[in-house]
């Protein structure tokens, strides 16, 4: 996939995660890192089951309704305290809060640039 369609995929994401409040967005460029299975992890929060399954679904309504396109895979969705979608080149990662914590994928790809992302709420 080109830096285009990666950019454009990314905005739609992040366009998901908005719509539904989700929370602490952070962009990890995976790109100069050896040996990694994407280039690029969006990561936010959300507060409840509920909001983690809205999330997810916004996600997927807002990338299928401007590219067309759908994750190649999702899982998590049983509990939905940590949801995973996969658009190949991009990985999003929808955690409970304590979730997140627990599991710090920010501190785990530390080297990568993290960027936060600036949410208007």
């Amino acid at each position: 996939m080109n830096t285009i369609n990666n950019d454009l995929l990314i905005t739609n994401i992040i366009k998901g995660i908005e719509d539904v409040k989700g929370d602490n967005v952070k962009l990890i460029d995976l790109r100069e890192i050896e040996n990694t299975v994407c280039d690029f992890f969006v990561v936010c929060s959300g507060n409840s089951n509920t909001q983690v399954d809205a999330i997810e679904s916004s996600i997927r309504k807002q990338v299928s309704k401007a590219m067309k396109d759908k994750p190649w895979h999702v899982e998590g969705q049983e509990n939905s305290k940590w949801v995973l979608m996969d658009y190949v080149n991009v990985v999003v990662h929808i955690f409970q809060k304590e979730t997140r914590q627990y599991y710090d994928i920010e501190g785990l790809w530390g080297d990568a640039k993290i960027t936060e992302i600036e949410t208007n709420y």
